[in-house]
């Protein structure tokens, strides 16, 4: 049976003695970006969205297992839906992931089968792992096994010379026989040499018809689309074809824009924030956060875009960069690049009221 939670549609499928929630449905999510997707842009995004699904940075298997957990995958409740993305290709490893995402809280876990970095490659996971479907069906299976969690897979549309439909396909078809519902597309192909991860997000090809294809070929399986959306209204155009899409680095560039998700996409009655409502919401975050000791800039540079376009966006940046990173800052750094945002929508609004009507004389 399908049910809702909040947001979310998941859809749970019996694993032996115990129920295995094997999909989350969502319209619409923001990728996970290594630098990008950190605790504190998640609260930030948190603040301008309600029902976007978040992901976290890329954490490899061996981090989870050897390093500092609490640091690596602690998050604020408020954060969910949220997924954990791991890297990794040892399924033993994978399930021990599985299970600490489960113990952690979070929504469902994310294997990288999509990053064409080459410190990625060595360890033998990411797009490398496109090569390989039954050892990526192997981890899953593992992961599925270890934890109730929905487990997804985020992929290329192929890598190299094996980059027909039919390859990808294949790859899909292969994993799907696991249980796993839940294939997140990027629409280009990778090349896993020669072109740097930057270059590999936009010098390939964008390839959608194929990943609707996908989505008319497997209609069982939720199918989102990823690569190249800048904006809500890509976005819409694309929900007719496939179930879902996921945004990258337009979510981080013009955060703003997901203040009309939740109205758009899941129909809340909620009014959207204004910008300085959203300043105003994370300013207990920041104070309780350098508190701890966080350097200010820690967070407030995910906010740097905030008011991307509007009056005041230049002086917002230029107090935050500059003075974020001194010693001791505090929350009254925000206060002063807000007040200069403030300043400079005042004088906007009295250079506006002082232009004479079309058809008025003076």
């Amino acid at each position: 049976m399908t049910q809702r939670h909040g947001s979310m549609t998941v859809h749970p499928n019996s694993v032996g003695d115990r129920t295995q929630t094997t999909a989350i449905e969502v319209p619409i999510s923001i990728a996970p970006m290594m630098d990008r997707t950190d605790r504190h842009y998640r609260y930030f995004m948190r603040q301008i969205t309600r029902h976007t699904l978040l992901y976290t940075e890329m954490v490899t298997a061996q981090a989870i297992l050897h390093g500092d957990r609490d640091h690596l995958l602690g998050f604020t409740p408020s954060e969910t839906p949220l997924v954990l993305q791991v890297g990794g290709d040892d399924p033993a490893m994978l399930a021990t992931c599985a299970r600490v995402a489960a113990d952690f809280g979070y929504d469902a876990i994310n294997l990288n089968v999509g990053c064409p970095s080459d410190r990625v490659q060595s360890g033998n996971f990411g797009a490398c792992l496109m090569a390989q479907p039954e050892q990526v069906a192997e981890g899953v299976a593992a992961m599925m096994a270890a934890s109730p969690l929905p487990v997804s897979i985020k992929h290329r549309i192929g890598i190299d010379d094996c980059d027909r439909y039919e390859d990808m396909a294949n790859f899909v078809s292969t994993v799907a026989d696991t249980g796993c519902r839940h294939f997140t597309v990027h629409a280009r192909k990778a090349w896993l040499q020669g072109l740097s991860p930057k270059d590999n997000r936009t010098v390939p090809p964008l390839r959608y018809s194929e990943v609707h294809r996908l989505k008319q070929e497997f209609p069982h399986l939720w199918i989102e689309i990823n690569g190249g959306f800048t904006d809500l209204e890509a976005v819409s155009a694309q929900v007719a074809w496939v179930d879902g899409v996921m945004i990258g680095r337009a979510a981080y560039d013009h955060p703003y824009q997901f203040a009309e998700v939740d109205g758009r996409f899941f129909a809340s009655d909620i009014l959207p924030p204004t910008r300085q409502q959203v300043v105003e919401a994370m300013l207990p975050y920041i104070d309780h956060w350098v508190r701890q000791g966080l350097k200010l800039n820690k967070i407030t540079r995910h906010m740097l875009m905030l008011f991307a376009g509007q009056p005041g966006s230049r002086r917002w940046k230029q107090i935050l960069t500059a003075e974020s990173c001194k010693a001791g800052a505090g929350v009254e750094v925000v206060h002063k690049a807000l007040a200069a945002v403030q300043d400079q929508g005042k004088i906007q609004t009295q250079l506006g009221s002082l232009a004479y009507p079309l058809g008025s004389s003076s």
